[in-house]
């Protein structure tokens, strides 16, 4: 080849190994996007899936195969017993479905719609909001309940709760007997920016509430939240003590506690009514906080409780998060119990 050739090419040689020698240009980093936070009835609805899956099943097997009569009709009700919703609520739905229709073919969403209008009928009477009043101040709250119903975490998601409407929340560590109870109230504390009454483990939860009361009088608290121990609703003894809490503080104060809210574990199902029964006549229950409702296909204990007792349900639980906590709405609660799709807001 000649001077003359190679001197032409050259120039194509050297642009072409400079740009082989050029580092790639580096790709851009994925955007990751936060998973979007799941409303509370997309939570509701997944924490009720055991409960609305058993009775779905059952509805399903029942009348996509046959017309309604006496005998599905008393399948449906022996379902609905199951599922822990109880008698008086299983025969209200029994007569509802039944209504003008034997001997008709019926769709199981129909059922289900028809359930679900039942339970919402029930729980609207009880779907009522925890009201804190300001002349009261602070304004006591004695939370009770069996051992491992979840009081103490309850109270820590209370009082996120509570102080993010801007009030001032003192918590008492009245489980005096589990130091495991007064470390997760002491935590809870530092977590929502509340004061945190607490003494040595096994000292007396009466004067504990007392000296609790005093203090959130002097620290002009809105709110006092006071755990006490975990105690089964047949031993006497420990619900003579539960008394003596109450009579204490009420020589502070003749009005406290001023609500007593009683935390029920729905795994427990039918236990939860004498537990509602024995608090309610020992420590004057005033409203009802039930958690782990994601935890059991008996979500309907709850049903059954608010048809016998008529007492206000103010929060249910369906997981550990602060979120997982809210307050109680009749209607979400029964579509979902029910199995219904509804368009989530």
């Amino acid at each position: 080849m000649s001077d003359e050739n190679s001197e032409k090419t050259r120039p194509g040689l050297f642009k072409r190994i400079f740009a082989r020698a050029e580092p790639p240009t580096a790709a851009p980093e994925p955007v990751i996007a936060a998973p979007a936070k799941r409303s509370w009835l997309s939570r509701l609805t997944s924490g009720l899936s055991r409960s609305s899956s058993a009775i779905g099943r059952g509805i399903v097997d029942i009348f996509s195969k046959r017309k309604l009569d006496a005998a599905s009709l008393d399948d449906l009700e022996d379902i609905l017993i199951q599922a822990d919703l109880g008698a008086a609520a299983a025969a209200r739905v029994r007569e509802a479905v039944g209504r003008g229709r034997y001997e008709k073919s019926i769709e199981p969403a129909e059922v289900k719609a028809i359930l679900a209008a039942e339970v919402e009928r029930i729980l609207t009477p009880v779907a009522r909001p925890l009201l804190i009043d300001p002349m009261k101040k602070p304004f006591v709250i004695l939370v009770v309940g069996v051992n491992g119903s979840g009081k103490t975490t309850t109270i820590g998601k209370l009082a996120a709760k509570l102080g993010a409407e801007g009030r001032k929340v003192t918590l008492a560590a009245g489980d005096t007997f589990r130091a495991a109870a007064i470390e997760q109230l002491r935590i809870w504390g530092g977590r929502v920016g509340a004061d945190v009454i607490s003494r040595e483990q096994g000292a007396d939860s009466a004067g504990l509430a007392f000296d609790a009361i005093t203090a959130a009088k002097a620290n002009g608290s809105d709110v006092l939240l006071i755990d006490t121990a975990g105690r089964l609703q047949n031993r006497g003894e420990l619900m003579d003590e539960l008394g003596k809490i109450i009579r204490v503080m009420q020589k502070l104060d003749a009005s406290a506690p001023h609500a007593v809210l009683l935390v029920l574990d729905a795994t427990v199902g039918q236990n939860a009514l004498s537990q509602v029964e024995i608090f309610g006549r020992v420590a004057g229950v005033t409203g009802l906080v039930m958690t782990k409702l994601d935890g059991t296909a008996r979500g309907g204990i709850l049903v059954a409780i608010a048809e016998k007792f008529s007492l206000p349900v103010h929060y249910i639980g369906v997981g550990e998060s602060v979120d997982d906590l809210e307050p109680f709405e009749a209607r979400d609660f029964a579509s979902a119990i029910a199995g219904l799709d509804r368009v989530d807001p």
